[in-house]
């Protein structure tokens, strides 16, 4: 029932791999508590927070299915250095920014998209490569232990970022991400994989057409897709936070907040042997997403910090058991030769709900009141994935074959 941790022994680059991913996604979760928190404290806006995830949908969508391509038509190991040294460029800057007397707004609202940018291309290659690291029969394992970075680096980060705004502000939880991104880079330097895509002659408006029609013959991918993004567009609650918190404890409490969804996620993760012997991975996702709905919905009717943060944890818990499973289906259905761009229509799909959850979130509670966001958002959140089980039969249908379950 335990997590499995055999492909950190048997394979060197992953190791690598993981463990300089870990760091830097510790920085970036300090960061993705200080941007809107910093932005809360300028503006006093919750609806100015939920426009950040309004300006990153843009490279999401402009950019996903073109990060993609490059995936896989180039060096992927050098694609991920590149993407390391912009992301920590742009820490530097909002560094630079932060201790300013008057920081600029503006700016930061132009680095959280140039971040969300570069991830676009980060993204897809990573899991590409991680995809040629280890043997199919691992994907299981390494998809809990994706889970399992996710997770503690939720946990750790933003409560960590908290503490950093409240003792030294934004400008030192800015430089600690720029570190961050040095290690990572260091250890990505250090694989010895090749990393080296199948070279094509196609252009990439070819190589992106040929992904999206593999999509669109797979129904298990569609479900997907389509199911996270109802989930999260209507029941993502963290531009939500920075207001929360104000009422009971400021940055600190900011910290728990973002941690805290985490926290269930990563419990989920550490007990995530049983996934491996389920083979109705299209309605574990859909089951999975509803209970997150239920959840927000509980987190709507909280009385205080304590009662967010069980509602919060158990919300972690059913989003960790969706993406695991909707991980699982990704690697085994999409050949490596077209993971790349796969992985870029994935990154539209998982980044461009909580990104438009997070302006839904922020113009109902300004429009009216942060429980009546929370609620309503959940329960639309339960009602539209119980319709896409309804709708997408091929997706509820959707079960692993034996000989791969047997060779996991």
């Amino acid at each position: 029932m335990l997590i499995d941790l055999a492909p950190l022994r048997r394979y060197r680059d992953f190791r690598l791999l993981f463990l300089g991913q870990l760091v830097s996604f510790l920085g970036t979760m300090m960061t993705y508590v200080a941007i809107p928190y910093q932005v809360y404290e300028l503006t006093k806006s919750s609806w100015m927070v939920g426009m950040i995830g309004a300006v990153q949908l843009v490279p999401v969508l402009a950019l996903g299915l073109i990060g993609g391509s490059f995936a896989d038509s180039l060096d992927r190991k050098r694609l991920l250095l590149v993407s390391e040294a912009l992301m920590g460029i742009a820490a530097i800057v909002l560094m630079l920014n932060a201790g300013q007397e008057k920081p600029s707004v503006l700016l930061i609202f132009v680095l959280a998209g140039i971040m969300q940018a570069v991830s676009a291309f980060h993204r897809p290659a990573m899991d590409a490569l991680t995809q040629t690291l280890v043997k199919p029969s691992d994907f299981a394992s390494i998809g809990a232990l994706g889970s399992l970075r996710y997770s503690a680096g939720s946990i750790l980060g933003p409560a960590a970022g908290g503490v950093l705004m409240a003792w030294g502000g934004a400008q030192v939880t800015y430089a600690i991400d720029a570190g961050t991104f040095v290690f990572s880079f260091a250890m990505i330097a250090l694989m010895r994989t090749a990393a080296m895509s199948e070279r094509r002659e196609e252009g990439h408006l070819s190589l992106i057409g040929e992904g999206l029609a593999y999509a669109r013959k797979r129904p298990e991918l569609i479900g997907t897709y389509v199911v996270d993004i109802i989930a999260m567009t209507f029941a993502f609650p963290v531009a939500l936070f920075p207001v929360m918190a104000q009422s009971w404890g400021g940055a600190s409490a900011a910290g728990v907040l973002f941690s805290a969804m985490s926290v269930g996620s990563l419990v989920m993760t550490l007990f995530s042997g049983w996934t491996a012997k389920v083979r109705r991975r299209g309605a574990a996702v859909v089951l999975a997403a509803m209970l997150w709905g239920v959840a927000i919905i509980g987190l709507g009717l909280s009385p205080n910090l304590e009662t967010a943060v069980v509602f919060l944890a158990l919300a972690g818990a059913a989003d960790m058991v969706s993406g695991l499973f909707r991980g699982v289906i990704w690697n085994e259905t999409i050949p490596n030769e077209l993971r790349g761009r796969m992985a870029g229509v994935e990154m539209i799909s998982y980044m461009s709900g909580p990104l438009l959850g997070n302006a839904r979130a922020g113009w109902m509670a300004s429009s009216g009141s942060l429980s009546s966001s929370l609620m309503l958002g959940g329960i639309f959140c339960v009602v539209g994935v119980a319709l896409c089980g309804v709708w997408l039969k091929g997706f509820w249908r959707y079960e692993t074959p034996v000989a791969k379950l047997d060779s996991s």
